[in-house]
């Protein structure tokens, strides 16, 4: 996405040249689902799609955003009216970023904002953080707040949780920020530390690939709610904070207090052993058994499938021709219900497996998937 033609529409729009351009990345989960609202762990990456915003300050308390991918003219609102929970569309994300700010104390006059993205939308790579730490980013930089980039995805997590209605985790806002080209990130999602761990697979000979099933998906619908107010019942039910405090070695234990709870301890269950799984592949990235991940992956999908139950069946068609092609592993990638799924393969196999799943997709009745190699890129940056 060029920074010039997003400040060409900028200046067509308002009729002046933006103060800056700013790009935000999507992202990929490489393993760790659902455990970031369990104070869990998880790995994503930064992809090399991005949100891209230019961005003027304003001084009278108005926000005027615009987006190239949606159809509809400049949506204009007061900042003194921003209220969570008001249906403003595709701009109730940028919108509930500006509350969160102003709710935080920051002093946010206003805003001329162009968006432009090449994030695929509903597609599981969290299209909606980078628009919301995209306009976090600049608003950062513009009236001069100082905060971190840690700081800057809590607060747009908020404007997810609070203004949007959404009940996702910090992962997403996270990976954005934070993530470095060339690694993934281990993040603790109860302190936030992160680490990054080197991730160059192409020097190794492998691939990973993206395949955008193009099923839609919703973070703000009710399926996804059930499962996080499923996990917190579990986690109340057991004695603990979040489940990020059941051992792994401790979970048949655990398992077994929970008597009749058969859905809770399905939950559960796919928590406790992700958050292990997360661990395993950070060991086996620092020891250089990178193939190993593979299997790991794969693991995690049949937790996701069996016990969350957020797969569906183009997820799951996925995974099962991809591995039975030669795919060195393969596992849905985000909230669920719809959206990507991500493979390991050797390089010389890419092909091979891409044509599998096309042809199994197109067998099924299927649209057609999207498949692309996903490559660890720069988070959130300022182009111009």
């Amino acid at each position: 996405m060029g920074a010039q033609r997003v400040r060409d529409g900028f200046v067509e729009l308002y009729g002046a040249e933006p103060e800056g351009v700013w790009a935000a990345p999507g992202r990929v989960n490489l393993i760790g689902e659902h455990t970031d609202y369990n104070d869990g762990f998880v790995m994503p990456f930064a992809l090399p799609h991005t949100a891209v915003a230019a961005v003027s300050r304003r001084t009278d308390g108005r926000l005027r955003l615009h987006s190239s991918d949606i159809e509809g003219g400049v949506v204009e609102l007061e900042l003194d009216s921003l209220t969570p929970g008001s249906d403003a569309g595709w701009a109730s994300y940028p919108a509930g970023v500006v509350w969160a700010l102003r709710e935080a104390g920051h002093p946010v006059t206003g805003a001329d904002v162009h968006l432009a993205s090449t994030v695929p939308t509903g597609a599981g790579l969290s299209s909606s953080a980078a628009l919301e730490v995209v306009v976090a980013l600049a608003l950062n930089d513009l009236y001069a707040l100082g905060l971190p980039g840690w700081k800057l995805a809590r607060l747009c997590q908020r404007a997810e949780n609070v203004y949007v209605g959404a009940p996702t985790g910090i992962m997403d806002q996270t990976a954005s920020a934070c993530c470095e080209s060339g690694h993934a990130l281990f993040l603790d999602t109860r302190d936030l530390s992160q680490k990054q761990i080197p991730l160059d697979l192409a020097a190794e000979g492998m691939r990973l690939l993206v395949v955008d099933t193009q099923v839609t998906h919703a973070h703000s619908g009710g399926e996804y709610g059930k499962r996080r107010a499923g996990c917190e019942k579990g986690a109340a039910l057991l004695g603990v904070d979040a489940l990020r405090d059941v051992p792994f070695d401790g979970l048949d234990a655990a398992l077994a207090r929970l008597g009749d709870e058969d859905e809770v301890r399905r939950l559960v269950r796919h928590v406790v052993s992700e958050d292990e799984r997360v661990e395993r592949v950070v060991r086996l990235l620092e020891s250089g058994d990178t193939r190993a991940v593979g299997p790991v992956l794969t693991e995690g999908h049949a937790s996701l499938r069996d016990d969350f139950r957020v797969s569906c069946p183009e997820l799951d068609l996925v995974v099962e021709t991809a591995v039975a092609a030669g795919a060195l592993g393969a596992r849905m990638t985000g909230g669920g219900f719809g959206g990507s799924a991500i493979v390991l393969a050797d390089a010389a196999d890419v092909d091979t497996l891409t044509k599998a799943v096309e042809e199994a997709f197109a067998a099924a009745g299927y649209k057609a998937p999207r498949v692309f190699e996903a490559v660890p890129s720069a988070g959130a940056r300022r182009l111009s």
